[in-house]
């Protein structure tokens, strides 16, 4: 329902990774080339980067494709850690940047592309909105993200038709899932992108395995298999 990006290595500005490349989440904000559900992604869009350990961000509930005051700012804004997302809201859920992905509890910074019911969600004041995202957010931020792929494979369990890919980062370290969705890595000389698609042609893009758990740090890349139901 959504496409993210995440970066983790030497400072790049937000415009390199959002909107300059030739398929990156601006161009998959109105054209996605994998995306299973859903063919546009006009409902939001959100920036997170890390400054000097401070988790900032910037948030809208506009389509990227029309938001000239952040493609300006964009090229001045540089970190070594970035979690960025474009949304295709899911029916029935609100449309508002507290909505908008990344969500964060103060360290961390998280997308989630995929949907859940909520029924199956315990109930947290901690929620930045009432959408599905935001709730589960608040559940993986409770539980604490070194348990991530417990919680995704719990949840999965408690709802088989949910899509549980998550993306995270605290600015030493990114980590995401694979279940129901599309998840490529790119690893460079600088750093690491992991993006719900590839945002260009080049063959070093691989793809990751579907429940899989990803840890990036050091400049190392590790996949674990998510155990969960069939």
């Amino acid at each position: 329902m959504c496409r993210h990006l995440g970066w983790l290595g030497a400072p790049r500005s937000v415009a390199a990774l959002m909107l300059d490349p030739p398929q990156g989440l601006l161009v998959q904000s109105y054209a996605p080339r994998r995306q299973k559900h859903g063919l546009v992604n006009a409902d939001g869009w959100g920036a997170g980067f890390f400054d000097d350990g401070v988790a900032r961000r910037w948030r809208s509930d506009k389509p990227l494709w029309g938001e000239a005051s952040f493609a300006s700012v964009a090229p001045a804004l540089r970190s070594g850690c970035v979690v960025a997302a474009v949304r295709s809201a899911t029916v029935g859920m609100p449309i508002e940047p507290s909505a908008c992905a990344p969500f964060t509890d103060g360290r961390w910074l998280l997308s989630h592309n995929g949907v859940v019911d909520r029924a199956v969600l315990p109930v947290t004041a901690d929620a930045e909105s009432t959408v599905d995202s935001a709730v589960l957010a608040a559940l993986i931020f409770d539980r604490g993200l070194d348990a991530l792929g417990e919680t995704v494979a719990e949840v999965g369990e408690r709802d088989p038709n949910a899509r549980l890919n998550i993306l995270a980062a605290n600015g030493s370290r990114m980590l995401a899932t694979t279940w129901g969705d599309t998840l490529s890595i790119l690893r460079l000389p600088d750093g690491v992108v992991l993006a719900s698609e590839p945002y260009d042609d080049d063959p070093q893009w691989h793809d990751v395995p579907d429940r899989h758990l990803v840890h990036v740090h050091d400049s190392h890349v590790e996949l674990t298999p998510l155990k969960g139901p069939a």
